[in-house]
């Protein structure tokens, strides 16, 4: 199998280096891949050959998706017989907390360019399949990178709650699509949505070091970026990507994501429900996005 993607940034290598171990071969742009961008004669060649085309480039910040605006018209005459794109739960906007689905509209938050793109790319073919991804984190990209770094943050707002996924449950999500479940859009996030805070505390504890003070928006003085986050306010359901690819987390918590990081880099280290927007959430009753990692930048997930 040959797998090309469009944008190799941190989520897409990691599946490039599960495939590669499986046997495929794998090739890109971006900082992880060996074709240039604008290179159309070699990314056309390259398509001509996938048997699966994935991207992870998020849309421009003035809009337009560029993957589309260069090479839809390839992408769609591509023999392929798989096609992704890796979006963003930012496209739900604020739910008040509540549950959110692939049924419910998208279009109405912060991330207005972000949802014209995940609209493109399910019109573009009958093939792609939408993963849409809450914060991302997993190795040198989590709550205890910026725990130890001193530059995590705790914000005084009591009912914030966001969802987020562990990088490899990205991975096995995507592959599961392969042979499984039809075309359409996904949720791929875990089982504990919860407040940024109770992630950073989680982290504090797991490294034996005290956490960051509680501050109020203002005193964080944190980037426009990051306050636009805390003004939404969500919990994303994965039931259909259990339900119809068969996906099993094998992080379904921050507390074990967290737990396994830890343990990777440090041997000794320890080892009401709320309202519901729409109806295939999964295990809310386990429930308790400044995010860990946010989609939507400029950089490919």
């Amino acid at each position: 199998m040959n797998l090309f993607i469009f944008g190799m940034g941190y989520s897409a290598q990691v599946l490039a280096h599960r495939l590669r171990a499986q046997g495929w071969s794998v090739d890109g742009t971006g900082r992880g891949g060996e074709i240039d961008f604008a290179d159309r004669a070699g990314v056309a060649a390259a398509l001509a050959q996938a048997t699966h085309v994935l991207s992870s480039v998020p849309p421009a910040r003035t809009g337009g998706d560029p993957v589309l605006d260069a090479y839809a018209e390839l992408i769609g005459k591509a023999p392929a017989m798989w096609i992704g794109y890796l979006s963003s739960t930012g496209v739900y906007g604020d739910t008040g907390g509540a549950w959110v689905d692939e049924s419910a509209p998208i279009g109405h938050g912060r991330r207005s360019a972000r949802a014209a793109a995940d609209l493109g790319w399910q019109a573009l073919d009958a093939r792609v399949r939408v993963f849409r991804l809450p914060g991302i984190y997993g190795p040198g990209r989590s709550a205890l990178d910026r725990v130890r770094q001193g530059v995590a943050h705790r914000i005084a707002l009591p009912d914030q709650v966001f969802s987020r996924v562990h990088v490899d449950d990205i991975a096995s999500g995507v592959i599961a699509s392969f042979e499984r479940g039809p075309a359409g859009v996904y949720n791929l996030a875990d089982e504990a949505p919860c407040s940024q805070n109770a992630v950073i505390e989680e982290a504090a504890r797991l490294l034996g070091m005290a956490p960051p003070p509680l501050l109020t928006l203002e005193q964080a003085n944190l980037s426009p970026m990051a306050r636009a986050f805390y003004a939404e306010n969500r919990r994303v359901a994965n039931g259909k990507a259990a339900r119809v690819l068969g996906w099993r987390l094998r992080f379904p918590t921050y507390r074990a994501g967290l737990r396994a990081l830890n343990a990777s880099t440090s041997p000794t280290s320890a080892s009401a429900a709320p309202a519901t927007v729409s109806g295939d959430q999964r295990n809310p009753s386990n429930s308790v996005e400044r995010p860990i990692a946010t989609t939507g930048t400029s950089t490919p997930l």
